[in-house]
């Protein structure tokens, strides 16, 4: 339920981040994107249908399939639909939803826009030209270049493990979080209980 505070309600709200003005959820049970003005506690919803689907649209005409992840460029959010195996685009000030990345089907192969596959993409982060997604069932961090769509990996090689080392000869198991500084990456390697960085 959209609301005042403790009046709103959610289901598994699991990925947050802000503009300074308002709080962006990706409210993942409900399948839907929420909007939290910080001053009011007010809560509406930006986008999504809240049925299981993965279709491109304008707020709820929208549909996401488990959003889990979310960040912003100020201008627009960028969502890992978990289960929908895609990377959504979404313009703040209209609400209109896009798929920048992913076919929609799971795999780990790198290509431009839909051409990229992902396996249960769970969390994401920006520096403002890219995007860093931790690609949880495939145990890799994948990058993505806002402007063409071109998505590729930035580490991890195939299968899970454990290893430090560059590129794909480094191993991930099940990376769950991620963040920047704007110089390094942070990962939160959730299968191997650790915490790790990509410079």
């Amino acid at each position: 339920a959209d609301g005042i505070g403790l009046a709103a309600s959610f289901d598994l709200p699991t990925g947050i981040t802000t503009d300074g003005t308002y709080l962006y959820v990706a409210d993942a049970f409900n399948k839907k994107i929420r909007k939290i003005e910080v001053a009011t506690s007010v809560v509406t919803t930006l986008a999504g249908s809240g049925s299981s689907e993965s279709v491109d649209g304008t707020g709820a005409a929208a549909s996401f399939d488990r959003p889990t992840g979310i960040t912003t460029d100020g201008t627009h959010l960028y969502v890992t639909d978990k289960y929908g195996n895609k990377i959504r685009k979404i313009v703040i000030a209209t609400g209109v939803v896009t798929t920048l990345a992913g076919s929609g089907s799971q795999g780990s192969t790198d290509g431009t826009g839909a051409a990229a596959k992902f396996n249960y993409p769970s969390n994401i982060a920006t520096d403002g030209t890219h995007l860093y997604v931790a690609d949880y069932r495939n145990h890799k961090v994948r990058k993505i270049e806002i402007a063409t769509g071109v998505v590729t990996t930035l580490a991890g090689g195939d299968g899970y493990g454990s290893d430090d080392g560059v590129g794909t000869a480094a191993r991930f198991r099940e990376p769950a979080g991620i963040t920047t500084d704007g110089f390094a990456l942070y990962v939160t390697d959730a299968g191997n209980h650790t915490i790790r960085k990509i410079e």
